[in-house]
């Protein structure tokens, strides 16, 4: 195999019609450079394309013409359910300037407040289910999903009223800007991926000024969408940008 500025590369053999659409799966010195087969996921072009090497690959950047993906071993994100023991800590990131300024109509961020907005939440009484992101087994943030039909009006604004919404927030301020935000909503990706396989459209509306999150949203193959105003509990509104999955395309079909 050659070697490229002691990087190999393999191509993987394919139809020329399916050239349109490359991947490249890196792990440490390695980079392994494919194709995408006609009717194949890009989740599932990047594990054929790792082959034998030890890991998943995850996305990096699906934004580009070159889908990234990596393997990484030092860094673990993962996802779990959130408890009322988590509220002091979840608290303490909704105090956090960068998470407060665009969090900041869920709610005074006290813990009575949050334990208030998020308690049933947690308890499973609410369509909206809540997650904690850890890093390496360390808590740095969370997630919360709902079904958009559940929430009939926000149901109107998005493509498919039956899509999964996703809303984030990276609580570690040392950790902002560090790319974790594309590795925790990949994680919350494969999780409600089986958790509600027949979802096949995964939606998020970030507002219209957090560059981050758009740019987040668009490494992880979200296409953009319709801007729309948000009413806030104080009467004022935010404008968001709709942003979609195609699940079938980046993931593929769960197997149950």
């Amino acid at each position: 195999m050659p070697e490229v500025s002691g990087v190999r590369q393999v191509l993987a053999s394919t139809d020329a019609k399916d050239m349109s659409v490359r991947l490249v799966v890196t792990q440490g010195d390695h980079q392994l450079v494919g194709v995408v087969r006609d009717g194949e996921s890009w989740r599932a072009a990047a594990e054929r394309t790792a082959g034998a090497l030890s890991g998943e690959p995850v996305a990096v950047d699906l934004s580009g013409d070159v889908k990234q993906f990596a393997i990484e071993h030092d860094r673990v994100v993962s996802l779990r359910a959130m408890t009322r023991g988590d509220l002091p800590q979840v608290a303490r990131w909704r105090q956090q300037p960068h998470v407060q300024r665009w969090w900041s109509d869920e709610g005074e961020p006290t813990l009575e407040g949050v334990t208030e907005k998020y308690g049933e939440r947690i308890d499973g009484t609410t369509p909206t289910r809540m997650w904690v992101a850890e890093v390496n087994g360390r808590s740095v943030g969370f997630v919360q999903d709902y079904r958009l039909s559940d929430y009939p009006d926000y149901a109107l604004l998005a493509p498919d009223p039956e899509a999964i919404g996703v809303d984030y927030a990276i609580g570690e301020s040392e950790w902002v800007g560090r790319g974790l935000g594309v590795r925790i909503l990949w994680a919350w990706m494969l999780k409600i991926e089986h958790r509600l396989p027949d979802a096949r459209c995964y939606f998020a509306a970030p507002d219209h000024r957090n560059a981050a999150s758009l740019r987040m949203l668009e490494k992880l193959g979200f296409e953009r969408g319709v801007w729309f105003d948000e009413p806030r509990s104080d009467g004022a509104v935010d404008t968001v940008v709709g942003w979609s999955l195609d699940v079938s395309r980046v993931l593929g079909v769960a197997t149950p």
